[in-house]
Order: C-alpha cells, then structure tokens, then sequence
C-alpha cells in the first residue's frame, strides 16, 4: 500500500517552494500546468520518455499520471509529486465545458478517484503527494479546490488521505500545519508530527512520513537547499 499525502494551501503560500530539498534523482514531477519552479533547479529536467530519464512530467491526463504512478519504481523512483493537482479536474472540466450531460461530474470525479486509488495501491516504498490549491465553503470550512458542488457530492478528495497537510505563512516564513484547527480539513496519523505547525520541507515530511510508518526507503535529505 502507497503513502499518498495531501498537501493544501492558496498560491503563493509554499506549496511548490516545498519541493526545495527534495533530491529529483529520486522523484518524479507530475506538472498539469506548466511553470518553473520557485528555486533554483537545474536537477529537475524533462523527463525523456524514450530513455526513461529525467525528473518533470507535463501533464494533466488522468490516465498518463496513473501510468507514471504504476511505473515510478521501475525506473528507480520513490517518490511522484503532482502539483497544482486541482488543475487535473479544472482543466478536463473547461475541455468538456460543452458538454450539457451532467455525467461528466461523474467521470471526471472518477477520474481523480482513479489517480488517488493508483497512489494507496502503489508499492509501500513510493510515496506520492498531492499540492492542490484551497477554497471555502459556505460554511467557512477550508477544503480542496475542486470544480464545485456536482463533483463534491461524488467525492470527497481528503477523505481518502490519512495526511492532509497546510500551508501556513506568518512573518514571510512558511510552514505547514499538521493538526485540525476546526475549520479545515488538515489531518496526521497520531504521533506522526511532534508539533501542530513543522517547516513547509517536503523532504523532512517524507523522512517523517518513512520513520513513523517504518518504510525501507526513506528520502536522502539534502546538505543544502537548491
């Protein structure tokens, strides 16, 4: 069983910069929207599909991400990052926007259901995160992005995470949140985090994440951020 992690936040509040001590030897990029990183990352190339090298793939396509989920460890990756995960959804949405049938709420929730199920059945060593954007409800509960209440009602996104992590900034610091504060959907196995807010390093979570559920491979940290 994989080690999927939710990581949640608005633009701009870490999210990506997150990736900074990540070692992209060991990693595959999923990038539904294409962008450059905000760090320095000449390790993180194209990923070349015919010699099956490299570290960044552009794509939004439910189907290519499960591909790349299913085949990680067979090029000697353990750890898949999708960003801006949101997109996977929004993006399929505006492609169909045409389309009158309410069944595409459907599929398209199945489609993210899809990607989510391929990271729990992934093999214990690959841990896969998904960085996705944040939206209030009416009731000023801090949730996933989604694309609205006809997908919702068929999914609920945190509910098939153990870890849901937040981004949090505050003195032009930024953290992540570990703990529920009653208004979100921010969640971690008990004893997991030692405290309710940790520095926004991807790379120390996964060393967590490896350590508490006692996986073999856990991530090499960086000396130096990139």
């Amino acid at each position: 069983m994989g080690a999927a992690t939710l990581i949640l936040g608005d633009s701009g509040t870490g999210k990506s910069t997150s990736l900074r001590n990540i070692d992209p030897t060991q990693a595959i990029l999923i990038r539904p929207v294409s962008k450059p990183l905000p760090f320095k990352s000449n390790g993180w190339v194209k990923w070349d599909t015919e010699n099956k090298t490299g570290t960044v793939v552009s794509t939004d396509k439910s189907s290519s991400i499960v591909k790349v989920i299913e085949g990680a460890m067979n090029y000697g990756k353990r750890i898949v990052i999708i960003d801006d995960s949101q997109y996977v959804m929004s993006n399929e949405f505006m492609r169909r926007s045409e389309e009158k049938s309410f069944d595409k709420f459907t599929e398209i929730g199945r489609h993210a259901w899809d990607i989510i199920k391929a990271a729990q059945d992934a093999p214990d060593e690959l841990r896969v995160y998904f960085l996705a954007h944040t939206e209030e409800t009416q009731m000023g509960r801090v949730k996933m992005k989604t694309i609205g209440r006809m997908l919702d009602e068929k999914i609920t996104v945190e509910g098939m995470f153990t870890v849901v992590l937040r981004t949090l900034t505050r003195d032009e610091q930024f953290f992540f949140t570990t703990k529920n504060n009653g208004a979100d959907t921010v969640k971690s196995p008990m004893g997991m985090f030692e405290t309710n807010e940790i520095d926004n390093d991807l790379a120390i979570v996964d060393k967590t994440i490896c350590e508490y559920w006692g996986l073999s491979n856990v991530h090499n940290i960086k000396e130096s951020a990139a």
